[in-house]
C-alpha cells in the first residue's frame, strides 16, 4: 500500500480538523458539544489568567463560538469531567480516569506537583485536612483561616492549601466541583464511587500505548517527536513504529520531511482528503495561548512557522509581544497575534497590540476575517466596542478599526 505524500498546508488542514478548527460550526452550541469537545482534544488546560476569558472558556469558544461559559463547570459537576495534571493542570474526560491513576500512585514522580517533604513533615497536618473534608464534605481553599501571618499568592499557598493540592495529586482528593472557578475539595470515592484499582487499574504498558493513539488521534497527524508533549508522558516510551506494524496508526509522509508522520486509523477518511487537497480549511478566529495548537512550541513552528511564546512570567520590560498574546487562526494559518484585554465594566475589548507575521499580506478579505473573529471575540465578552491601541502595520490596525466602527 502507498504510504500519502502531503503538503505542508495539507498536514495543517488535518491537524485543525482533528482539533475542531478546521471551518466554523454550522449550528448553535449545546451543552453536551462541551464535553465532546473536550473528548475530541483528550484535554482542556486549565490556568487561571483572566484579562481576556479564562484560558479553558477560551479554547471552547474557539471551537464553538458564541456559548454559556458555566457550561463548563456544570459538565465537571455533573461527573462528566474531572481535574487532573495530564498535559499540566487540565479538565479530562472521566471515562479517561484509568489513563492517569498511575500518576496518583507514583506522585514523587510528578516533580514539582508533588511535595514528598510536606508529606512527612506535616503529615499530621495533611491527615487533619482530610479528616476535615471526609467529616464536612465538599471543602474549599478559603474554608481554612490564614494563620501564618503571610498575605495569598501563587507561591505564598497557606498551610492548607498546599496539603489540598498534595492529596489532590495522590489522588485522594478530587474537584468535585468549581464556584466561581474556585477549586472545591472532596475525597475521591464519593466524588467518583465505582473505581475499584483491584478491578479497572490497566497495566502501565496498555496505558502508555492508550496515550500515544490518543495523542496521535488528537493531533490529526504526529511526528513521533511531537507526541509525548500532549499527555507530558515520560520515558522509556512507546516507538509509534511499534503501533503501525500491529496496523493500530497510519503512516504518512509531508513534503520536504524526512520523518514521518502518524495518523490515527478513525482519520484515515480525513488522511485521504487532505492527501488529496481536498480539506479546506475556512476558520478564522481567535486562540488562547494555551491551545493545544499552539502550546508545544517547537510544533507551532515546524507545521505553522509560527514561533510563540507566552510572555506574562517575562519582565514587562523584556516583552516583545505583550502580557498575554492570543494567536490569530486565520484560514489554516496562523497569521499574528492579538495582546488584548476585557474592559467589562466598559464594555471595551481593547486591542493593546496587534502584530501580523512578516510576509502575511493583507486585502480586504483577509481584513474582513480578522475584524469579524475579533468582533465575535468581544461580543462573547459582553464587550461590543473594539478599540485598537496599537498594531502593526499601523495601516491593518487602522483597516480593523474601521471595520469596528
Amino acid at each position: 500500500m502507498t504510504e500519502p505524500i502531503l503538503s505542508l498546508s495539507a498536514a495543517r488542514a488535518l491537524h485543525l480538523a482533528a482539533q475542531g478548527l478546521l471551518q466554523p460550526r454550522r449550528r448553535k452550541a449545546r451543552q453536551p458539544d462541551v464535553l465532546e469537545t473536550i473528548r475530541q482534544m483528550g484535554v482542556l488546560q486549565i490556568d487561571t489568567i483572566h484579562v481576556v476569558a479564562r484560558s479553558p472558556y477560551l479554547v471552547l469558544w474557539s471551537r464553538l463560538g458564541d456559548y454559556p461559559q458555566p457550561w463548563l463547570e456544570q459538565a465537571l459537576a455533573a461527573g462528566e469531567l474531572f481535574e487532573y495534571w495530564a498535559h499540566e493542570a487540565c479538565f479530562v474526560p472521566v471515562e479517561d480516569y484509568g489513563l492517569y491513576r498511575h500518576r496518583m500512585l507514583d506522585p514523587e514522580a510528578m516533580g514539582w506537583k508533588y511535595s514528598a517533604t510536606w508529606m512527612e513533615e506535616r503529615r499530621a497536618d495533611v491527615e487533619a485536612v482530610l479528616e476535615h473534608i471526609r467529616a464536612n464534605g465538599p471543602t474549599r481553599s478559603s474554608d481554612f483561616e490564614r494563620t501564618d501571618g503571610q498575605s495569598g499568592g501563587w507561591w505564598s499557598w497557606k498551610p492548607e492549601k498546599r496539603s489540598l493540592e498534595v492529596l489532590f495529586t495522590t489522588g485522594a482528593l478530587m474537584i468535585a466541583a468549581r464556584h466561581n472557578f474556585q477549586r472545591i475539595y472532596d475525597l475521591a470515592e464519593r466524588v467518583l464511587p465505582h473505581w475499584d484499582d483491584s478491578q479497572h487499574l490497566q497495566s502501565k504498558d496498555a496505558v502508555q500505548r492508550e496515550l500515544v493513539l490518543k495523542a496521535v488521534k488528537a493531533l490529526g497527524c504526529a511526528r513521533a517527536a511531537w507526541i509525548s508533549d500532549y499527555f507530558r508522558t515520560k520515558p522509556p516510551r512507546l516507538d509509534p513504529e511499534t503501533l503501525v506494524e500491529q496496523g493500530a496508526l497510519l503512516r504518512a509522509w509531508v513534503d520536504d520531511w524526512d520523518d514521518p508522520i502518524y495518523v490515527h486509523p478513525d482519520h484515515a477518511a480525513l488522511l485521504e482528503q487532505a492527501a488529496a487537497g481536498a480539506l479546506a480549511p475556512t476558520l478564522t478566529t481567535i486562540l488562547s495561548p494555551f491551545d493545544p495548537v499552539v502550546w508545544d512550541r517547537r510544533r507551532a513552528q515546524e507545521l505553522f512557522n509560527f514561533d510563540y511564546r507566552l510572555e506574562c512570567y517575562t519582565p514587562a520590560e523584556k516583552r516583545k509581544y505583550g502580557y498575554f498574546t492570543l494567536p490569530i487562526l486565520r484560514r489554516g494559518a496562523l497569521v499574528g497575534r492579538v495582546d488584548a484585554k476585557a474592559h467589562r465594566r466598559d464594555g471595551v475589548f481593547e486591542v493593546k497590540s496587534l502584530v501580523l507575521e512578516p510576509g502575511v499580506r493583507v486585502s480586504e478579505r483577509f481584513t474582513r476575517d480578522i475584524a469579524g473573529a475579533l468582533q465575535r471575540l468581544a461580543d462573547w465578552h459582553e464587550c461590543p466596542q473594539i478599540k485598537i491601541t496599537q498594531a502593526s502595520p499601523a495601516d491593518f490596525g487602522k483597516l480593523l478599526q474601521k471595520e469596528a466602527a
